[in-house]
């Protein structure tokens, strides 16, 4: 019996799971996952929690829910691996053997890694909506903030889902609006990149929208400490950006358990070749979604699209075959942009966000780069086609590999 342990119930990890079972002869492979609790959240609509447009019982559902029939679901926390032995060890002294591991625990936020960042202004004036917890109070203070000098910040890259800081600004830009109060609220964007996001024609454009909303961009701000006492964002420059709310998007990290188990890299996530994401140091490993160091976005459409080859490739692995479809980087996000808008961004490691049309060329019906009321509503319909279609495996009607057709060649 040949075992497949996958760590992480996520949106990876359970998909692969799910898609690995109707493919992997029942007799003859155990599948297990591990996660450390029953909780699946879905992870995107955590950035409208703040704006009232979702509550827990949209975002939270049981995980055992989407684990699918003759799969083993263990909850524990991992607390290392043993690579020569081909085991893992729980925090609870249960091991765990393998023969194939895939890692799929993603990535987390670590504000605890920034000087100041967590004391006593945590949660008071200092925020975050990249937990479920830090979402919710990030809500109980906007219902009744009367207003000051927002920034909206990024202390470093790679971050889940790159887009979702833009998405905030432009929510509670459109929020204080509609609330009758942006006179009242200055707002500033403070990131790592030079502007408005990694890729020139992207920034372009998302930049033109944050200059029209008169969001004022601070680049290439290398974020040394948060001053709570003062109430300012210090660079390692020497520069310093003073705040009313600072909501930030903490330093993120994959799974301290990498660390302890010599896998990753300074920020723990694992070393993976970017096309068949089998780690480089161990051939019956692999590192799937947000846990990998693939140069793309850690963004559930990335988990998706490479699973859909992964599975190939897996399969062809496990029975000495050559892996024969390889991952591209495709990513493709939909970024609310307030007002009931949204834009849409497709694009993978060679080739950057291009405006167009998606997915069919000419006729969309969503266009990329620029904003439309379907791409907002594409973007709030993808919460049905998460639970019902996308973690049970189900072939969804995107092709996994990125596309030129419908996109249009831009010049600087």
């Amino acid at each position: 019996m040949n075992r497949l342990l996958i760590l992480g119930g996520g949106t990876a990890g359970t998909t692969v799971a799910n898609r690995l079972r109707k493919r992997l002869d029942p007799s003859a492979w155990k599948i297990t996952v591990v996660d450390k609790d029953d909780n699946h959240v879905y992870q995107p609509g955590q950035l409208f929690i703040p704006f009232g447009t979702y509550r827990a019982r949209d975002l939270v559902k049981p995980r055992r829910r989407f684990i699918g029939d003759g799969i083993d679901l263990v909850f524990g926390e991992v607390d290392r691996v043993d690579t020569d032995a081909a085991r893992v060890f729980l925090t609870d002294d249960r091991e765990l053997p393998y023969d194939y591991l895939v890692i799929a625990t993603g990535a987390t936020p670590r504000p605890d890694q920034t000087e100041g960042m967590v004391g006593n202004e945590f949660r008071k004036s200092i925020h975050e909506f990249y937990t479920y917890e830090g979402a919710v109070a990030l809500a109980d203070k906007l219902a009744d903030w009367e207003g000051g000098r927002m920034v909206v910040h990024i202390v470093d890259m790679p971050i889940k889902c790159p887009v979702a800081p833009l998405e905030f600004t432009f929510l509670a830009e459109a929020f204080f609006a509609e609330r009758g109060m942006r006179d009242r609220v200055e707002i500033v964007y403070a990131t790592p990149l030079e502007g408005a996001f990694t890729k020139p024609v992207a920034s372009k454009y998302l930049g033109a929208i944050l200059e029209e909303r008169k969001v004022t961009i601070e680049g290439d701000f290398a974020t040394e400490r948060v001053d709570p006492a003062n109430k300012t964002l210090v660079s390692f420059d020497e520069r310093e950006i003073p705040f009313d709310l600072l909501v930030t998007v903490p330093l993120n990290m994959g799974a301290d358990y990498i660390a302890r188990s010599g896998l990753g890299d300074d920020l723990n996530f694992v070393p993976v070749d970017r096309h068949t994401l089998l780690s480089k140091a161990h051939d019956n490993i692999f590192a799937i979604g947000d846990a990998s160091d693939i140069p793309t976005s850690k963004a559930g459409s990335v988990a998706h699209f490479s699973v859909e080859l992964f599975e190939d490739n897996f399969v062809n692995h496990a029975h000495g075959r050559p892996m024969t479809r390889p991952f591209d980087g495709h990513a493709n996000c939909f970024i609310a942009s307030g007002h009931g808008k949204g834009l849409l961004i497709d694009f993978n490691y060679d080739t950057e966000p291009l405006p167009g049309k998606y997915p069919l060329p000419g006729l969309g019906p969503f266009t990329l780069l620029r904003e439309s009321e379907a791409n907002y509503w594409g973007k709030m319909l993808f919460r049905w086609v998460y639970w019902n279609l996308l973690l049970p495996g189900k072939q969804l009607p995107f092709e996994p590999l990125m596309s030129m057709a419908g996109k249009e060649t831009e010049e600087l």
